[in-house]
């Protein structure tokens, strides 16, 4: 029993040590954080992808394998869907910066006045960015607007699902080309993508494949042609393995035993 329970555990959504196939992406976020936060360079960047491309994974993957570099730095990773409404990530980040409790605009000015004073660089991670659109888009423009002000401290990475966010309610930032927060996109993985992940995943259970080859290409094939989803695709995986261990159980429970033992 216990390669089924191994089974479901490599094919669990973990962060894995490599991720199959975000090759250029990872690259692409650890060439962007390490100019920028090393650098000491302020900037922006906007991660987009459908859910299940790897966004989250990559970034933190990075963010684990870069960790003794920035560790000059402060970093602070929120997710925006775990908040109240847009204007809660202002409280949300002066906790995490350690600022006096404020209100209203008084609480903007102060992270203001603490981001562009002087100390260590401020790596700011906000996942599921599009949780942050409100009316008028202030709360996004105040964010983005900041890595932009004189003696900026700040880098910040926003991640979401939407393709273009930036273009649609980010618009004022284009007429400032060096605010324009820089793009990284996630496509949906294809077929061949997923099969790996999945062979790559199932490779770490000793003994025979648990499950055939045929049946993970035809779950990426299908998974790919739907949404692309690598979350999806481990999960009927995981699915399968438990009913495959079901099916093993009972056969185990109906054998007669031997010597005739009651």
């Amino acid at each position: 029993g216990s390669c089924y329970q191994q089974a479901k555990q490599v094919l669990h959504a973990a962060v894995p040590e490599r991720l199959q196939g975000r090759e250029r992406e990872t690259g692409m976020l650890r060439q962007f954080l390490l100019e920028h936060v090393l650098g000491r360079r302020p900037g922006s960047l906007y991660v987009s992808g459908a859910p299940g491309t790897g966004k989250t994974a990559c970034l933190s993957r990075v963010l684990l394998d870069c960790k003794d570099k920035l560790a000059g730095s402060r970093t602070v990773v929120l997710n925006c869907m775990a908040l109240g409404s847009p204007h809660s990530v202002f409280p949300a980040l002066a906790q995490q910066l350690g600022l006096p409790v404020a209100t209203g605009r008084e609480r903007i000015r102060s992270l203001e006045k603490h981001l562009t004073a002087k100390g260590p660089m401020v790596l700011l991670v906000l996942d599921e960015l599009d949780q942050l659109e409100s009316k008028g888009q202030d709360v996004l423009y105040t964010l983005f607007e900041w890595p932009q002000l004189p003696s900026s401290r700040l880098v910040l990475v926003g991640l979401a699902n939407a393709l273009d966010l930036t273009d649609r309610s980010l618009a004022r930032l284009g007429a400032h080309l060096a605010g324009k927060p820089r793009l990284l996109h996630f496509p949906p993985y294809t077929k061949e993508q997923l099969t790996l992940i999945l062979q790559e995943r199932l490779g770490q259970v000793a003994g025979d494949p648990i499950l055939d080859s045929a049946a993970l290409q035809f779950c990426a094939r299908k998974v790919s042609a739907v949404s692309g989803d690598a979350r999806k695709a481990l999960d009927v995986c995981r699915r399968a393995v438990e009913v495959v261990e079901l099916e093993v159980r009972g056969q185990t429970l109906l054998k007669p035993l031997p010597r005739g033992e009651s």
